[in-house]
């Protein structure tokens, strides 16, 4: 009887166990559905012609649908040059962020000096500020250096370590490194060097991933700092053409054409998510465990 008590007890574990899960699911799945809408309404806009854009009741699948409208809306504009200036700037930007967020981290992280806790504790401080404040006073100092119209203010800024978040991310990744491999690796004759480049860099790789990602999505999404420092047409990203591509702030846009140039921009961020969505989640999961 005691046996028939206990699997009878283990069944209704289980079921529970599976109601649970089963719950989860579809509350998961409703959540991704209304997430989900605004991204198919886009699409179904952008597949759409203009006269049936605002037609009632809504037409959620366009018939037929005009895949048209996606060349159309690229050669509209001069978004082959826009998407390599892109892409310069995101590529340097991210070179930047990592060599020197890294240094910075690694520097926290190994080296004790007088008042490094107070100088990390400022850094962490300065995330607290709002980027618009700074805005004027960063401004003047590229314009008193004549960098104003280039690329430069996007990109060099990154060199100086500017990123807080991601110090922090790879300061926390390199203290969960036990220190015997700096020790061993000085035995073996291995200077500081060797040390970080050889033995540190491969244990924060899902950090540096995670890292990437984030400046990936900063540098392609940016629109106020090419909009402010480029003067130039030819030299504006994707983001600043689609601006006066939507006719700025004087004319309606076409809203086919503008949904389809979202999506082409939103694109890159979404699929290189899905990609390395687990070193992402590394990355976030493991910071801190270690003080």
């Amino acid at each position: 009887m005691a046996r028939s008590l206990a699997a009878g007890g283990g069944l209704g574990t289980r079921r529970m166990n599976a109601i649970k899960r089963a719950l989860i699911y579809i509350i998961v799945t409703l959540l991704a559905a209304v997430i989900l809408v605004p991204f198919f309404w886009m699409l179904s806009t952008a597949l759409q012609q203009e006269g049936d854009i605002f037609a009632w009741p809504p037409q959620w699948i366009p018939d037929p649908p005009q895949w048209r409208n996606f060349a159309e809306a690229w050669t509209a504009m001069p978004f082959n040059r826009y998407l390599g200036n892109t892409i310069f700037v995101v590529v340097l930007g991210i070179t930047a962020e990592l060599a020197s967020a890294t240094i910075v981290a690694y520097g926290f992280a190994r080296f004790r000096f007088p008042g490094s806790d107070l100088i990390f504790l400022i850094l962490l401080a300065t995330m607290m500020l709002p980027f618009h404040v700074t805005l004027i006073p960063t401004f003047l100092i590229w314009q008193h250096f004549g960098l104003v119209g280039e690329f430069d203010p996007l990109v060099l800024r990154a060199w100086t370590a500017w990123g807080p978040f991601y110090i922090f991310l790879l300061r926390q990744f390199f203290l969960t490194i036990p220190r015997e491999l700096d020790d061993a690796a000085e035995i073996d004759g291995a200077n500081t060097l060797q040390t970080f480049f050889l033995i540190m860099l491969p244990q924060i790789r899902p950090a540096l991933l995670a890292v990437a990602i984030f400046a990936f999505r900063g540098y392609w999404n940016d629109f106020l700092g090419p909009l402010i420092y480029l003067t130039d047409m030819k030299l504006y990203t994707m983001n600043v053409g689609m601006y006066f591509f939507m006719g700025g702030v004087n004319e309606a846009p076409q809203w086919n054409y503008l949904m389809a140039m979202s999506i082409i921009i939103a694109l890159p961020v979404v699929l290189l998510f899905f990609v390395a969505q687990r070193y992402f989640i590394e990355g976030i999961t493991f910071t801190g465990l270690k003080d």
